[in-house]
């Protein structure tokens, strides 16, 4: 109980830690090729206003254009950048290119890539990864391309967004360590409250067994005496039930406390059809009909003794909500290495809550918490406390608004 609760709250702890993380990674990533995609904006503008002297820097006493008082990189950047320029008359003919700052590109590409812009009518994108803008020239009748290299730009987008990555695993790694290293003591008084819970209840359990036992003693010597009554039934048949309650109190400690079992492997089909055969009698008390689908010859690695006490508590559990004249199903599978058994009864009606309910402690489905039907309310999760412990999962399900349906997995 205790490792589960710690596993909890480490996976809690990391899933938040995890998506704060990726919060942080994606808006410093956004963030980046937004800043990049602006600069790489200002840099062909840029390069479209001096279109006039194409190839040609600013003069060194050039300041930035007035509607970018702090760009003091003007010319740095000018210089740096890789892009060539291709220009139209009027007529769409091409009568200028100058690919000098960008000679890895030939004047042929150059005329093609331009003519492939053109003829789509795009005014600016992409092409085979060069960046291209397109406007009318500010100096000549026709219009201007400008292409511009971005790879430079793009693996400092990759640097980032690895650098990004690489710092946030660390950090995730550094946060889980530190989760693992904190969840003992965050999680101490909630173990140290459950440890006391457990401990009262085995030593409450302990403690009521001998006198249960007194009592049933002596009634019973009484009865020898005195000759059985009312009252003295009532006492006896009280007694067996709290002794009853008790010792599944202690089961179920037990179950919390260790939460393992004995594996080895046995026949479960051979182990279901016995255990459920004995309480033949009972069903057949009720006129209620069993139908057995059992296959044959499957085998289950589990403990044993707990398989036995789960199909018995999922059986007795069956046959008391089971109305007179109603319906067992119990069926017995195996597929694809999976084990599968059902049990569904017929009852009146569902209870009015969702199917998980069914296996807290001391609940019934009747509200008024009678004895009629013999039961403790803690059956159900003795049986979820023995699936948990030998690595298996069940479930509860309502079918139609008379059948209740436990489904065990393996």
């Amino acid at each position: 109980m205790i490792k589960t609760l710690q596993k909890k709250f480490v996976v809690s702890s990391m899933i938040a830690i995890s998506v704060l993380i990726m919060i942080l990674l994606g808006a410093i990533n956004i963030a980046n090729i937004f800043l990049v995609e602006n600069e790489t904006k200002r840099t062909m503008d840029m390069l479209y206003e001096n279109e006039g002297g194409a190839g040609v820097a600013p003069n060194m006493s050039e300041k930035a254009p007035p509607d970018r008082p702090f760009d003091f990189g003007y010319r740095d950047k000018f210089m740096s950048a890789s892009f060539f320029i291709v220009r139209f008359d009027s007529k769409n003919e091409i009568v200028y290119t100058d690919t000098s700052r960008m000679p890895s590109v030939s004047e042929s590409d150059t005329k093609e890539f331009a003519q492939t812009i053109k003829s789509q009518g795009d005014v600016q994108g992409s092409i085979n990864g060069i960046r291209y803008m397109v406007r009318q020239s500010p100096v000549h009748a026709g219009t201007t391309m400008i292409f511009l290299d971005t790879t430079v730009e793009k693996i400092m987008c990759l640097q980032v967004l690895l650098l990004s990555l690489g710092i946030g695993i660390a950090g995730w790694l550094l946060m889980l360590a530190l989760v693992i290293l904190l969840s003992k003591r965050a999680i101490k008084p909630i173990a140290e409250n459950i440890e006391k819970q457990k401990q009262f209840v085995t030593n409450a359990g302990h403690e009521i067994k001998t006198p249960l036992a007194i009592i049933l003693s002596n009634t019973e010597a009484m009865e020898l005496y005195m000759g059985e009554n009312k009252w003295s039934k009532n006492i006896r048949e009280q007694t067996k039930r709290l002794a009853g309650l008790t010792q599944n109190l202690l089961t179920l400690a037990k179950m919390d406390e260790t939460n393992s079992a004995n594996m080895s492997e046995f026949s479960l089909s051979d182990l279901m059809r016995d255990s459920i055969n004995s309480f033949n009698e009972l069903i057949s008390s009720k006129n209620i009909s069993l139908s057995m689908d059992i296959q044959p010859n499957v085998s289950l690695k589990g403990d044993r003794e707990q398989i036995r006490q789960l199909i018995s508590i999922l059986t007795d559990n069956a046959v008391k909500y089971t109305d007179e004249n109603g319906e067992i199903y119990v069926k017995l599978s195996s597929k694809d290495k999976k084990i599968k058994f059902q049990i569904k009864n017929t009852c009146s009606t569902v209870p009015a809550v969702p199917p998980d309910k069914l296996f807290d402690r001391f609940y019934r489905a009747d509200e008024s918490r009678t004895q009629k039907s013999g039961g403790y309310g803690i059956g159900l999760s003795v049986a979820q406390s023995i699936v948990t412990a030998n690595k298996g999962k069940i479930y509860a399900s309502y079918e139609k608004d008379n059948i209740i349906s436990f489904s065990v997995e393996f």
